[in-house]
């Protein structure tokens, strides 16, 4: 989708998701090459008018990484909110969220909702042709000695982050808890 808001000084609003493959020798991150910026990044995009950041997240990583929400577990706090008894839908909660600027487009801001999810094989799904032209998973170290050439500090940040904190601490439940 294109951006929503394009005027100096404005932000965007967008999700995205690092998936962790754990079925492999170590946990792996999965990340593909960013079409504009051509560094490595966690799948995501806008969150579209019509649509929740659950939800844009769950098809932004559909359409970047193949992977489908029943492939899928997200990684969720152990102490954290379950029930909300009321008829206000209960989001998963996030890693954490970031606002940053575009270095395509200077005065330009994402402020960015930023999920973990669990797999435990290959996608099911073909990645779409206009989103990723490559993509692969990284273990901590790869993360570690990529060149900041070729990933954002940020990037490399929340993927330490989830591989050294998250994946110990917090729990993996199923997407259906939460469709």
């Amino acid at each position: 989708m294109p951006h929503i808001h394009t005027d100096p000084g404005q932000y965007d609003f967008t999700a995205s998701a690092f998936i962790v493959r754990t079925d492999l020798a170590e946990p792996k991150i999965f990340l593909h090459k960013h079409l504009l910026s051509g560094k490595w990044a966690q799948p995501g995009g806008h969150v579209e008018l019509d649509e929740s950041p659950w939800s844009a997240v769950l098809h932004e990583v559909l359409e970047e990484s193949g992977y489908t929400s029943n492939q899928l577990k997200i990684l969720q706090p152990r102490v954290r909110i379950r029930d909300l008894g009321t008829d206000a839908m209960l989001l998963p909660e996030i890693v954490c969220s970031m606002v940053y600027e575009l270095a395509a487009h200077k005065d330009h801001f994402h402020t960015d909702l930023i999920y973990a999810f669990i797999a435990t094989g290959d996608p099911e799904d073909e990645l779409l042709e206009y989103e990723s032209v490559e993509v692969t998973y990284f273990s901590r170290s790869d993360i570690v000695a990529l060149p900041s050439a070729e990933i954002s500090d940020n990037v490399r940040q929340v993927a330490l982050f989830i591989l050294d904190e998250c994946l110990s601490t917090w729990e993996a439940v199923s997407v259906e808890e939460y469709l």
